[in-house]
């Protein structure tokens, strides 16, 4: 038999109507009524149907639960009250999360305001030197134009100088990241440094910097000429007798070698370590990395010295007969031929900083060149005698120079082109190189001297030398390693590394010259730097004047344009009154409306005139009054 539900029980008997469908979360109606079940327990209406011949085992009396009491019904308004002061409650659930917990807390915090509490002592960003900024300050930071320009120019140019200025902070801001800091070597209890050999610096410096410092006899085919490329990672050696070899000098690694069979003045490398330029006796030679000559320019002929302009793809030679050549190495077309009418030129070098050609001459003077111009830009007379070495430092403010006199100079490259410091040596310097901290190198001889700056931005002091070498021939050539403390010597001997503490950048830009690019980064760089090639005729002497507008030159061309066309298209149209309906558009009314704006204008320009008027009466008040007071003879002038 089956036994009767209770009660209390939730099973269905018979007469009492359906069973009602149990009402979920989603849907409406009272949540209270159906409330949400932990996930541990089951719900009653998930439960298995038990079989009706399945006989329920009863609980003992003792473990009987009481039966609870039915609840009161309760009217429509009641349950109302009911529900609304529970939403009104805010009752939190002893499971909720505790992120939703901080969440709440953090959106009640204030700007300034922690966690905690506490407010920040120091709100916003780190504050930024001035100093700093200007390091990494690209030209001027405001715009300042001589004419009225348009708004979307103003607009154009305001945009532009605060990105400008949002990237020098940040880049100062990142300076903090830059963990290598510039050293120089310093004596003991005011020991001389000029007095410490190279075999001392190697036995003080770590295993890496001591290889570094190497010699290398080639005696048979000397003496040598040197160039480091842009990344300071290769290195092409030139000798006078056609030795030409090109190799990773920190690694050791031969990249080429042979022998041209003709003498060699000169060796460049191109804009990558792929391609060299070499200056033979006869014609100018380009060279890939394997050694296989790829062109011969003929038109260059007779050429003495080289010198590759990176930003521009210039190759600029200077030959015997006195002629100046601009090679566009991208497209393999030479670019401008100039003549310097002052006979061999023997002597030359670049400005890093605005790509101007210094050359030296036999008559003591010094000449810039820009190859869209056919005279010097500037000519400076630096000594009595014929200049023997030119150098330019990597910020283009000071230009060291030496002559037969045995004097050497220190320009400065600002204005006046005067002379800041001078001395006489016993030799003379008959090679010059610059570093990028500012150290200056001078061959003598067979002695290397080398000068430190006297402080930051400073000219070097030539009163006492920093360091000195003497290699084992005759220096022929002097160039400092990019991003290296190492000074390359080219002598008649061979080739010798020397180590100057202090000499190199520490830290490099890996996006211009990385010494750790690959082959695929290495030709990524090749195709941008093609495509942002700067044109030969924006070399100047100032760089900054390519920000300024010509108003000379768009005048001119406004004027030619004008008569081409026989009118102004830029000029103002004619008042045109817009057509009215209901009769107001008639002719009169036109006509009317015409004579107004027409008068507003001659009022403008009638108010503009008598407010010049009164500025020009002011000023010959206050010019009056300046002198001397009125007399009582004055009424009887004339």
């Amino acid at each position: 038999m089956e036994a009767a539900p209770k009660p209390g029980s939730g099973a269905h008997v018979k007469g009492q109507g359906k069973k009602q469908k149990p009402r979920r979360y989603w849907e409406g109606g009272n949540d209270e009524a159906h409330p949400l079940p932990d996930k541990g327990s089951k719900r009653k209406w998930e439960e298995r149907p038990q079989p009706k011949d399945a006989q329920v085992p009863k609980k003992p009396k003792q473990m009987r639960e009481p039966r609870p009491k039915q609840k009161q019904e309760l009217s429509s308004k009641q349950t109302q009250k009911v529900l609304r002061s529970k939403q009104t409650q805010k009752v939190l659930r002893p499971k909720q999360n505790l992120k939703d917990c901080n969440s709440d807390q953090k959106q009640e915090l204030k700007p300034n305001q922690t966690l905690s509490g506490a407010q920040d002592p120091f709100p916003g960003p780190a504050p930024v030197s001035e100093n700093a900024v200007n390091k990494f300050r690209r030209g001027g930071s405001k715009f300042v134009t001589k004419q009225p320009l348009k708004l979307v120019t103003k607009d154009k140019l305001k945009v532009a100088a605060s990105e400008e200025e949002e990237t020098s902070v940040r880049a100062a801001r990142a300076e903090l990241l830059l963990s290598e800091e510039p050293g120089f070597l310093e004596g003991e209890d005011g020991e001389d440094t000029a007095t410490i050999h190279q075999s001392d610096i190697v036995e003080a410096v770590d295993i890496a910097s001591a290889a570094k410092h190497f010699d290398l006899n080639l005696h048979q085919f000397g003496p040598y000429r040197l160039n480091y490329s842009r990344t300071g990672r290769h290195l092409a050696l030139g000798g006078r007798r056609g030795h030409v070899a090109t190799f990773d000098w920190i690694t050791k690694k031969l990249m080429c070698e042979i022998n041209v069979m003709e003498a060699v003045r000169d060796i460049r490398f191109l804009h990558t370590e792929t391609l060299f330029a070499v200056a033979q006796k006869r014609w100018l030679h380009i060279y890939d990395n394997q050694g296989i000559e790829l062109h011969c320019v003929r038109r260059c002929d007779r050429v003495t010295r080289l010198e590759f302009l990176p930003f521009h793809f210039l190759l600029a030679t200077a030959s015997e007969t006195g002629f100046l050549t601009y090679l566009d190495v991208s497209v393999g077309k030479i670019v401008a031929s100039l003549m310097a009418r002052a006979g061999r030129l023997d002597v030359m070098t670049q400005n890093p900083h605005n790509a101007v050609i210094h050359l030296g001459h036999s008559n003591g003077t010094v000449s810039l060149w820009c190859p869209a111009m056919k005279e010097p830009v500037v000519k400076i007379l630096c000594h009595r005698g014929g200049v023997r070495a030119v150098a330019v430092d990597s910020s283009g403010t000071y230009m060291a120079t030496s002559g037969l006199d045995h004097q050497v100079k220190i320009f400065d490259l600002r204005g006046k082109y005067q002379p800041l410091t001078a001395r006489a040596l016993p030799q003379g310097a008959g090679h010059l190189a610059f570093s990028q901290r500012g150290l200056l190198a001078g061959g003598m001889g067979d002695v290397v001297t080398i000068w430190r700056g006297q402080g930051q931005g400073g000219f070097p002091s030539l009163d006492q030398p920093y360091l000195t070498h003497r290699p084992h021939g005759h220096i022929h050539s002097l160039q400092f390693c990019p991003f290296e403390d190492v000074l390359g010597a080219g002598h008649s001997r061979g080739f010798t590394s020397i180590l100057v503490p202090g000499a190199g950048e520490p830290n490099f830009d890996g996006l211009e010259s990385n010494p750790y690019r690959s082959r695929k980064q290495r030709q990524e760089w090749e195709v941008k730097a093609l495509m942002e090639k700067i044109p030969a005729e924006l070399i100047g002497l100032d760089p900054r004047n390519l920000g300024e507008i010509d108003v000379i030159s768009l005048e001119q061309k406004k004027k030619e344009r004008v008569e081409r066309l026989g009118f102004d298209p830029e000029a103002k149209a004619p008042f045109q009154p817009k057509q009215k309906k209901k009769g107001r558009s008639s002719t009169a009314n036109l006509v009317k409306r015409k004579i107004k704006v027409k008068d507003q204008e001659h009022r403008e320009q009638v108010r503009q005139s008598l407010q010049q008027q009164q500025q020009q009466q002011k000023k010959l008040q206050t010019s009056q009054s300046t002198g001397p007071p009125p007399s009582a003879l004055d009424r009887f002038k004339r």
